[in-house]
């Protein structure tokens, strides 16, 4: 009962002490575009907690492990999609952008920093040269790999219009073993509300108790038009104008994949400030201390508003002992349809931005996201075809005992 007031009321959370050197949030061109950090008042965040202790799975295209702000950063990993790697490679470059959004060293003040530049990278790869999976059981087995190896926080920017039984089993799996994870919504090519509402939060963002993700204009008031809205977001966080490490360089991007990777690194640090906190309490300072935005109170645009790490270190939350997203039994298992999906990764690149090599920009894929199934088309009367069909079938069958009760009527 001791712990359980404790962390209901964290005593220490009233008591700053830095844990890390100072970070720079200005020098070269990249660490001066990296506006994120500002708007999120991160260095008032590093005064609690810098992510240390903590492993955040990235699931994703591999990570290039060398790369300067990621060099010492990332664990051997494993490749699901090339036997003879361990992940620590990348062959597109979103899963590299996505881990120094999280884990970005921050020994000096060039490249990128993370939002929680002492934590380490688990990289497992599911997505093949063209950014992709062809079926969310690779994805599955990805996070189970995860979960077995250590990770306390998964990070999943993919995500496809179906459903998977076997993702949402992996995902159970997670919880069952006390760790948070987090999805993006998804990105859609629509540029109304309209056209993003229609499309649909993307899986596994929408199984129940993941942190569905959202992207945020700069200003941080409104949303990125190309965010997928609905119900089942969760909070939202940057995903325009910013600035990302690649293999040999750097590249601006935009997108929910980006976004979802500051909600991981924010569930990093408060794990490290409080590492037996668990993840159904981690997930409830994540929600409980967003800054609402939209209408008041939760709504399919912003959730419960955008991400304050500020306030998820230092706010006195109430304890829970459930994942408050969690709220479909049986616990982390989806009820959406039971046919595998394929899918891919949330991103969409712009331009390079001081490329360390001539080596050509590698497109990120999905630069404007899938659009959901649509209804089949319907006969006049407004009757779905496959209805039809089946008065048809009965009709003939009908039919045919006719003329099977007349032949033996006759023959007697």
């Amino acid at each position: 009962m001791a712990c359980l007031v404790a962390f209901g009321v964290p005593a220490s959370a009233a008591s700053a002490r830095p844990l890390t050197a100072p970070i720079s949030l200005t020098g070269d061109a990249v660490r001066n575009d990296q506006w994120q950090l500002g708007a999120l008042k991160l260095p008032d965040a590093w005064n609690y907690a810098d992510g240390t202790g903590v492993t955040v799975a990235v699931i994703d295209s591999g990570v290039d492990a060398h790369h300067v702000d990621l060099e010492g950063q990332v664990l051997p990993g494993v490749d699901l999609v090339d036997d003879d790697r361990d992940g620590t490679t990348d062959p597109v470059g979103h899963g590299t952008t996505v881990s120094a959004i999280i884990a970005g060293r921050p020994d000096d003040a060039l490249g990128v920093v993370g939002i929680a530049p002492k934590a380490k990278i688990l990289p497992v790869r599911v997505l093949d040269e063209e950014n992709r999976y062809d079926d969310a059981l690779i994805v599955a087995k990805g996070v189970r790999w995860a979960v077995d190896h250590g990770a306390k926080v998964v990070n999943l920017s993919l995500g496809g219009s179906g459903s998977s039984p076997a993702l949402a089993a992996a995902i159970d799996y997670a919880f069952a073993r006390d760790v948070v994870v987090v999805a993006c919504t998804g990105n859609s090519t629509g540029t109304s509300t309209t056209q993003t509402t229609k499309v649909g939060v993307w899986y596994p963002a929408r199984e129940p108790g993941v942190i569905a993700v959202g992207g945020m204009q700069r200003d941080g008031q409104a949303l990125w038009t190309g965010s997928i809205r609905g119900k089942e977001t969760v909070v939202t966080a940057p995903a325009t104008e910013l600035v990302g490490a690649r293999p040999g360089g750097y590249w601006r991007v935009q997108g929910t994949s980006f976004a979802a990777p500051m909600v991981s690194a924010t569930a990093a640090l408060i794990r490290s400030r409080w590492p037996d906190m668990p993840a159904g309490d981690v997930v409830n300072r994540i929600i409980r201390t967003a800054q609402d935005r939209g209408a008041p109170g939760r709504d399919d645009e912003f959730g419960f508003g955008m991400i304050d790490p500020v306030g998820a270190l230092t706010a006195d939350v109430p304890y829970t002992v459930t994942n408050p997203l969690d709220n479909t039994p049986p616990a982390g298992v989806a009820r959406f349809g039971s046919a595998p999906a394929g899918g891919e990764a949330q991103s969409a690149p712009q331009e390079s931005v001081r490329p360390l090599t001539n080596a050509e920009k590698v497109p990120g894929g999905n630069v404007g996201g899938w659009a959901a199934p649509e209804q089949k088309p319907t006969a006049d009367s407004g009757v779905p075809v496959a209805r039809w069909i089946a008065f048809a079938l009965l009709a003939l069958s009908a039919i045919a005992a006719a003329f099977t009760i007349r032949r033996f009527a006759t023959t007697d």
